[in-house]
């Protein structure tokens, strides 16, 4: 059992910082999905992968993981640049087209 440790990011949908400064602890899928013949939905048995431990920090998550002998991987964030500029930069004389 393999599990990933990461630190989510945000959605689409927000535009600030919630729900991300937390750690996740996942469970890879250990088996394929399978498509159900009736509906035509994927499913699988596998039901490891449908959980998700939140944690306050990496660390955190890290010594969970070597408590109850789970192999882990981690996923560093990626750090967007941030390039600040003022909103007169638009009309300036001398900017770059």
């Amino acid at each position: 059992m393999t599990a990933r440790i990461y630190q989510p990011t945000k959605t689409a949908m927000q535009s600030g910082r919630a729900q991300t400064r937390h750690w996740c602890l996942e469970f890879e899928a250990a088996q394929a999905r399978h498509l159900d013949p009736l509906m035509g939905w994927s499913g699988s048995s596998d039901t490891d992968k449908q959980v998700v431990m939140r944690f306050e920090s990496k660390q955190h998550a890290v010594a969970f993981a070597e408590k109850y002998g789970i192999d882990y991987q981690v996923q560093e964030p990626h750090r967007p640049k941030r390039r600040l500029k003022a909103y007169a930069d638009n009309f300036a004389y001398n900017r770059v087209r």
